[in-house]
This record gives structure tokens, C-alpha cells and sequence, in this order.
């Protein structure tokens, strides 16, 4: 159903060393770096079919977070919910929400961990036992 996920970033440089570390868990390498025609630096981390992207503002304005949004990242494992949390907030982020752990809801039991970046974004790391 999807192609990518974009976000936008203040601080591209800050950015690209959060998400190295964050993403390098799940087994993304470093990003292809592009310089649009507007001048605006693009990162794109491709891993497992996905594409996530991260971009300075076109427009010039400053990037904000969508109030109310999540990026969910799948894991593998509990283990690996924990890895993301600890890597993310190591880095720059900020764990919120509960601490990371089981969950039993209505979705049936699944792991969770919730941070922000450094920009504010709000990332889950997800993992459904099977």
C-alpha cells in the first residue's frame, strides 16, 4: 500500500546520525544522500522494500511534527523493541509514553516502544509474536 514515508528535518546532519544509529538495529545501512533541484538535502534509507525519507523543508519554513502521528517500524523481536528505544534515546530521542514492553489489546499482544527525534517525530518500535 505504500511506497515511502517522508519526513522533515531541522537539522539534517543531526537527523542522519539518529537514524543511522535507530535504523542500523533493524538492519538499514546508510542512506542515499540526494540534493534536489531546490537545493534541499534528502536522505532515503531503503530496507526490506520500504523507503524512509527524510527532508529539509522545501518551502524554506521550519519542519514540525504531525500532532497525532506515528511511524511504526516492525522488529523481529522483543529484544529488538528494547535495542530500537535504547539506541533511539542514546542518540538524541526521547522515550515517551510507557516504558517499552508487552502490551495486551484489542490487536491481541504485541511489544511496544515509543520515542521521539530529535525534531519530535513519533516512532514505535512494534514487534507481534506470532
Amino acid at each position: 500500500m505504500f511506497s515511502h514515508i517522508m519526513i522533515g528535518s531541522n537539522d539534517i546532519e543531526r537527523s542522519r546520525r539518529f537514524y543511522n544509529a535507530v535504523l542500523g538495529v533493524l538492519g538499514a545501512g546508510e542512506p542515499f544522500r540526494h540534493k534536489a533541484d531546490s537545493g534541499h538535502t534528502r536522505l532515503f534509507y531503503r530496507h526490506d522494500g520500504g523507503t524512509f525519507c527524510i527532508t529539509e523543508p522545501i518551502n524554506g519554513e521550519e519542519a514540525t511534527f504531525a500532532n497525532g502521528g506515528t511511524i511504526g517500524f516492525k522488529c523481529i523481536s522483543a529484544e529488538q523493541v528494547c535495542e530500537f528505544h535504547d539506541i533511539a534515546v542514546a542518540n538524541g530521542g526521547k522515550s515517551i509514553e510507557n516504558p517499552p514492553g508487552l502490551r495486551d489489546g484489542s490487536m491481541g499482544a504485541m511489544h511496544l516502544a515509543y520515542v521521539r527525534d530529535p525534531d519530535g517525530n513519533k516512532l514505535c518500535a512494534i514487534y507481534r509474536p506470532k
